[in-house]
């Protein structure tokens, strides 16, 4: 089984996220031990942010490393996990707000694909890239 990053590289709908992961130096701890849950934003969710805007965030190693680690939660959390949550606290240390009333939404980053199981944890896809506070 292939873990977080490795998944994510092989999955191809991912590469502005592997980008901005190597850019950020965060290789290496997403490939550690973890466990870890990542929320991952698809390209098609970088895509809604301006060009200009994600290559200032992509300049700014230590605001894309907030961004990336607010998509990160410790621990192996499945979709079944979730169902009881209003908020988890991430990497970065803000919360994300948890909604299940219709499908499952994070703050406002609905998923579209869950439990995609790595060795080091698990990835549920993201429509939108989560802004930290």
């Amino acid at each position: 089984m292939k873990n977080i990053v490795e998944t994510a590289v092989a999955a191809g709908s991912f590469k502005t996220l592997v980008t901005a992961v190597q850019v950020a130096g965060l290789v290496d701890t997403l490939s550690g031990a973890g466990p870890f849950t990542v929320f991952a934003p698809t390209d098609e969710a970088f895509a809604k942010i301006p060009k200009e805007t994600l290559d200032a965030v992509l300049a700014d190693k230590a605001k894309l490393t907030a961004i990336l680690t607010y998509h990160v939660v410790a621990g192996k959390v499945m979709a079944s996990d979730v169902m009881g949550l209003t908020s988890a606290k991430t990497v970065q240390g803000g919360e994300v707000k948890i909604d299940t009333a219709y499908g499952v939404m994070i703050n406002n980053a609905k998923v579209v694909k869950a439990d995609i199981e790595c060795s080091n944890g698990v990835i549920h896809v993201i429509d939108s890239v989560l802004m930290p506070k």
